[in-house]
């Protein structure tokens, strides 16, 4: 499967011998005659970026240079990690983080995603309690970036010692999004009694979806075994799957995978069940969004439009950057609404 996020000259296409603009540094191209010719279509974003990157360096230079005071330790950014929303002084800072990530975003490659992915992924690290709620923008980016295995082991942790009563998300010494190679196959009833995490349960519906082409492209490559060499199948194989598929031996050298496809087709089915039972406007949004990608809700009740257009927003690239998966959402929503 090949996601049509790349870094790549806007005008041209290219991703060779790539140049990034040295004023986002998120923006690639090809070289200077056609970043000249882009110009005006890159300008706004540019600026966007450039603006919350001088916003986000003059806050994070006021927090290093804060002496401290009884409300606030010294050296912040050593002492104040892991709570740094508790501590008043940092919200400007975090908030012009966060400003940075929605910019960056406007930027359609992948240079612009794993940097807004970085600053988000750090924002956790220095509030793990996410008061601005981030968590629910990263398992998107994962995505369009092809980091599936990452995503989901992301996910498990948040759904299982995230789930955690009694985990105490001020302790430093206790582990964090901890889990690694987590199965991807495994059974979705974790992801589909719980409907806080709409954004997540949407992002597992679409790892399961990229597995299943994935299996089905295995499924498909069998024919080959009788023309060409094992070796030469072996590779041809191993390039049409994920890290995930690929890893798995049991199913790589598996030369029947019905029972795996009917599995994973039953997921993905759930999966959309579930996600349309706790927000009915998400699926219909997402095969014709309109207006609801520019929308700014500012606060938001579960289940609700703005709940929709909040989840829409962060997880619309990462869908359509996928081949296939529109075109699967409409199959399920003629079968299950009629629409």
């Amino acid at each position: 499967m090949s996601l049509s996020l790349a870094s790549r000259c806007p005008v041209c296409s290219s991703t060779e011998h790539l140049l990034r603009c040295q004023g986002c540094k998120a923006q690639v191209y090809c070289g200077r005659e056609h970043q000249v010719s882009d110009r005006d279509a890159h300008k706004k974003a540019c600026n966007s970026v450039k603006k919350a990157q001088h916003t986000l360096d003059l806050k994070e230079q006021e927090l290093r240079a804060h002496p401290g005071d009884f409300m606030t330790p010294p050296n912040l950014f050593e002492e104040g990690v892991g709570h740094f929303w508790g501590i008043h002084e940092t919200r400007p800072y975090m908030r012009a983080r966060y400003a940075l990530i929605e910019s960056l975003l406007k930027i359609k490659t992948s240079h612009a995603v794993q940097s807004a992915l970085n600053h988000a992924l750090d924002m956790l690290r220095l509030c793990r309690g996410d008061n601005i709620g981030v968590r629910d923008c990263i398992p998107a980016m994962f995505l369009r970036l092809g980091k599936d295995q990452a995503c989901y082991d992301f996910i498990k942790w948040y759904f299982t010692t995230g789930q955690d009563a009694h985990y105490n998300w001020g302790d430093m010494d206790l582990p964090f999004l901890d889990v690694k190679d987590a199965d991807s196959f495994e059974s979705v009833e974790l992801y589909t009694g719980t409907y806080a995490y709409i954004s997540f349960a949407v992002a597992v519906a679409l790892i399961k979806f990229r597995l299943l082409l994935d299996i089905k492209a295995l499924q498909n490559s069998t024919a080959l075994g009788e023309k060409v060499r094992q070796e030469l199948l072996d590779n041809i194989r191993g390039q049409l799957v994920s890290s995930i598929v690929a890893g798995n031996k049991d199913i790589m050298q598996n030369q029947d995978q019905t029972a795996l496809i009917k599995k994973l087709e039953s997921q993905v089915e759930e999966l959309f069940k579930a996600v349309n039972t706790s927000n009915k406007y998400f699926w219909p949004a997402l095969l014709r969004p309109g207006s609801n990608l520019n929308a700014r809700p500012q606060m938001y009740s579960t289940g609700t439009v703005e709940h929709m257009q909040l989840v829409l927003q962060y997880s619309y690239a990462s869908w359509v950057e996928t081949p296939g998966a529109i075109d699967m959402i409409k199959e399920l929503s003629k079968k299950h609404t009629g629409n």
